[in-house]
């Protein structure tokens, strides 16, 4: 009766959850580092201030903004964070009749370095046409305990990893209008390790999915007086089709090991952008940003082959709310070849509460402060750097999951990031 009551509780247990990446800079697991010239703005005004080829990801339309050419931008960002638990009232994960499980340490430091890459390119091909290519990466990052942490049952390690290649076209209606569209190919693979309750020892369970997903997304950019733009852009969700196995250490059964499949759709978002210039010297710049996370809810991991195929493994319910994004920022030109940039941001968590809170995905609300600079090194090249400094609210978790032989993680999160960028833009 016990094994197979922990053969069960294995099973439960082989589910984690894909959006593990807490190091993520937007609410939950998105990537804001998508080019450095906006960096140091805490990207506030990036749909409507089309200065350079990264316009081509934040809102296509402004690709008719830019002087005639071939414009290319490549750019990389070190995303430097510190996620750290600290214990309150967690409790051991138990299967009885057996003893608990050794209650374990508090995880050291979960948050993992990595540098964000990404290229993007702008071009007219007619007077009134243009197209643009951007390659990046709009979700990922990895989240690591140590493997005898409290809520290894919970979670030890979450690496996602995504690529996105993004074609667009803009049209120029006047000389005050444009409007954009594009589609967007996604690749993605995620990497799961937890681990595993068998009562009177432990196991660990290794999960691994990829595929792919389509979306698209929408833009307008309009001059609405002699000094000011208001740019509008909205990036669709992206249905991603996972497909992979997965795989318990022994003494876990190995009738427990299969094919698993995996659906799960991105947030859509919705960004409304401005930029207004003061005088030659200064730029004033603005934008709120709606996430639709209310389409993560539910998840599901399901097996596709042996003698369980068809059947449920285990289903997440995250149950994330939409949120909302605000950030302000200011441009200052020193000289004809720098620019002084700066801009703050509040970016809202979208886990509802404590209870709701998962180990994989700690996420609290965040505040931006960031500075940049922007550097002409030549007539049709210039050098963009930023930093920007992530606090995170402080996050208190009380995550039940006893009944599956989890335990309780109970405690409080405290996180930062660190995030370095640079870009050089050449126009041809």
């Amino acid at each position: 009766m016990l094994h197979k009551k922990a053969s069960v509780l294995a099973v439960a247990s082989a589910f984690a959850m894909i959006f593990g990446a807490r190091n993520a800079d937007a609410a939950a697991f998105a990537l804001y580092e998508q080019g450095a010239s906006g960096l140091g703005n805490a990207y506030a005004g990036a749909a409507a201030v089309a200065e350079d080829a990264t316009t081509a990801w934040w809102n296509p339309a402004g690709m008719s903004w830019l002087p005639a050419g071939m414009h290319l931008s490549g750019a990389a960002a070190l995303i430097d964070p510190s996620t750290k638990f600290s214990n309150r009232a967690s409790t051991p994960a138990v299967v009885p009749p057996a003893p608990p499980r050794p209650l374990g340490d508090e995880g050291g430091d979960a948050g993992s370095s990595v540098v964000l890459p990404s290229l993007f390119f702008a071009t007219n091909i007619g007077p009134k046409w243009n197209v643009g290519m951007v390659i990046n990466v709009p979700f990922g990052l990895k989240t690591e305990y140590d493997s005898t942490w409290i809520g290894r049952f919970q979670g030890i390690k979450a690496e996602v990893k995504t690529v996105n290649f993004n074609p667009s076209v803009a049209y120029r209606v006047n000389d005050a209008l444009s409007v954009a569209g594009g589609v967007s190919y996604m690749r993605g693979e995620i990497d799961l390790v937890s681990a595993v309750n068998l009562g009177l020892a432990e196991a660990q369970n290794h999960t691994n999915v990829d595929g792919d997903g389509w979306g698209f997304n929408l833009g307008v950019l309009a001059k609405v007086g002699p000094q000011t733009r208001l740019g509008a852009h909205y990036r669709s969700s992206v249905d991603f089709k996972l497909d992979g196995d997965t795989n318990f250490t022994a003494p876990a059964p190995a009738i427990l090991n299969s094919n698993v499949k995996l659906d799960v759709k991105t947030p859509a978002n919705l960004a409304v952008s401005a930029a207004h210039r003061l005088n030659d010297q200064l730029e004033l710049l603005g934008d709120i940003t709606w996430w639709q996370w209310s389409k993560v809810d539910r998840l599901p991991l399901e097996r596709t082959s042996g003698p369980l195929s068809g059947t449920t493994l285990d289903t997440l319910v995250l149950h994330l709310k939409d949120t909302w994004r605000l950030s302000a920022g200011v441009n200052y030109k020193l000289s004809g070849t720098l620019t002084l940039k700066g801009g703050v941001a509040y970016d809202q968590t979208p886990v509802r509460s404590a209870d709701e809170r998962t180990v994989r995905l700690p996420d609290s609300d965040r505040y931006w402060l960031s500075a940049g600079l922007k550097w002409a090194v030549s007539r049709n090249g210039a050098l963009d750097f930023g930093y920007s400094y992530v606090n995170f609210k402080d996050a208190d978790i009380n995550n039940n999951q006893t009944l599956l032989g989890r335990g309780t993680v109970n405690g409080t999160y405290n996180a930062k990031v660190h995030v370095f960028g640079v870009q050089y833009q050449q126009t041809f």
